[in-house]
């Protein structure tokens, strides 16, 4: 990678499309994967080792790193490249696995302990790079994509079994016996033969069984989803519809880097999983890291305002739109001078009653009181220095002006520390589209919305294997040397030095 000094510590756009092979052993040098490869060996134990767990683990990081569209692709390339397999300990073409076998080893990877593993890996990378880069963390956003799956053939045909028995059931005549039996007591076994454990979609499949099978190894099972998208007068403007997961992610809105993220069935809303999300990220960053977490109006809820404050962190969210005809409404503690108003989004304005008609007029904010727990608000006409007809009224010849304070525990929604109609509201706000790119990378460059990938574990394995090469290409922009200046010569910043000492250190 090729980076001038003036460019963004997470210069994405200066990813390789082909990387080299530096960059791919840097890449690979900077995983701390020892955990995970001493467990999948645990698991492996003695039986036969013709494929490494390393080599295997190292073709599905390979794959994802050169962007190859699928596995085999991937094998193809090191069939043919000996220096590519050398980097992940594979000798000759011919001990080069199959794609059969890289698919049995990643739903293993999708099982726990490994799957937990897989998590640890990439809490552990975003934790390097917070401890290295001082605002990594401090404005984020969240939010929620699609991700397409499929469901595996075991799975498919336990479904279709039940829907065949339930079919039969209707159209069989119902009889009543005359004297049914009575249930027998169940008993305790003290064989250790009997297994009380939930059979395996194959082992249902093989004795018969129809029940509803809504999980797969511990993991829900990939389903349809249905996302609308209304304007603000509540009508639907765009339908998106999908059979898979939903990802949702919390990213760094000045670095593009996800903190954290969350596969969960189609069925489960944003708001859900916010607290997760804070969570995850608050133990990979250090403490009171994150200042603000911008999220879209479908998020504007009391239970999300409360738990964001004793997080003690600054929601930026849009208002729901909720009044019908009302426009404003005192402000509260504010009846007896009855000219303080607040809008839906709880803007303040003060009402010239005295002009002809009378004159709404945005009071100026003066910053959020965290100890009092307040809004500061001050006279518009004081601040910015013109006349108001109200003046007399309002400031009784102060000179500072009428000062106004709203409570926020009046209405969390409505007065959040950042008050929506201010400029670093909007400025924040829009920093929400820093999700939309960190997902896009993540569907274009590594193909997290393949859609090819059968069954839950093997897609939770696969999604996490994306997350952490996703944080792997974070890891090696912050640390890529620069070029630049009259001679354009390359030097190391002190972030980029500080980050490749820790990835000694951990070797």
């Amino acid at each position: 990678m090729r980076i001038h000094h003036a460019k963004p510590l997470f210069a994405w756009d200066c990813l390789d499309d082909n990387p080299s092979l530096k960059t791919i052993r840097d890449a690979l040098k900077a995983i701390p994967d020892g955990r995970l490869l001493e467990g999948l060996r645990a698991w492996r134990g003695k039986g036969r080792n013709d494929y490494p767990v390393h080599c295997l683990w190292g073709v599905l990081l390979l794959t994802m790193i050169l962007r190859h569209a699928s596995i085999d692709a991937c094998l193809a390339e090191l069939r043919r490249n000996s220096e590519l397999r050398k980097l992940i300990g594979i000798e000759t073409e011919a001990r080069v696995p199959d794609s059969d076998n890289i698919s049995r080893f990643q739903k293993v990877l999708g099982q726990e302990p490994h799957r937990t593993e897989l998590r640890k890996i990439f809490d552990s990378m975003i934790t390097r790079l917070g401890e290295v880069v001082p605002d990594l963390g401090q404005d984020t956003a969240g939010d929620s994509t699609t991700l397409n799956a499929r469901r595996s053939e075991a799975i498919k045909k336990l479904l279709a079994e039940k829907e065949a028995k339930e079919a039969a059931d209707k159209q069989a005549p119902e009889k009543q016996p005359l004297n049914p039996p009575a249930p027998a007591a169940a008993t305790p076994t003290n064989n250790p033969a009997v297994s009380t454990a939930p059979a395996t979609p194959e082992k249902a499949i093989e004795k018969g069984a129809a029940d509803v099978v809504e999980t797969e190894d511990g993991l829900p099972l990939p389903s349809g989803g249905r996302k609308e998208y209304r304007d603000d007068s509540g009508k639907v403007t765009k339908v998106v519809e999908w059979f898979g997961y939903k990802g949702h992610l919390l990213v760094d809105v000045k670095h593009e880097v996800v903190l954290s993220w969350e596969i969960t069935s189609t069925k489960t809303s944003d708001n859900e999983m916010i607290r997760p999300l804070i969570q995850q990220a608050k133990n990979c960053l250090p403490e009171n890291r994150i200042k603000t977490l911008a999220y879209d109006k479908a998020s504007d809820d009391v239970a999300i305002h409360e738990l964001l404050r004793d997080e003690d962190i600054k929601p930026v969210i849009e208002i729901r739109r909720c009044w019908k005809n009302q426009t404003e409404m005192l402000v509260p503690g504010q009846e007896q001078r009855g000219n303080i108003v607040h809008d839906e989004a709880g803007t303040l304005f003060c009402v010239d009653t005295k002009s002809e008609p009378p004159v709404r007029h945005k009071m100026a904010y003066m910053g959020h009181e965290a100890s009092r727990g307040t809004l500061k608000y001050r006279c518009p006409a004081k601040h910015e220095g013109w006349t108001c007809p109200m003046s007399s009224v309002c400031n009784a010849d102060k000179t500072y002006g009428l000062t106004v304070r709203v409570k926020q525990e009046t209405d969390l929604r409505r007065f959040p520390p950042i008050p929506r109609g201010t400029k670093k509201f909007e400025e924040l706000y829009d920093g929400r589209t820093a999700v939309e790119r960190a997902n896009a990378r993540l569907k274009v460059f590594w193909g997290a919305d393949d859609g090819n990938v059968v069954g839950a574990s093997r897609f939770h394995a696969f999604f996490s294997i994306v997350m952490i090469v996703h944080a792997t290409f974070a890891t090696l922009l912050a640390t890529a040397h620069r070029h630049g200046g009259v001679l354009n010569h390359t030097r190391l910043s002190t972030i980029s030095k500080a980050l490749n000492q820790k990835i000694e250190e951990e070797e």
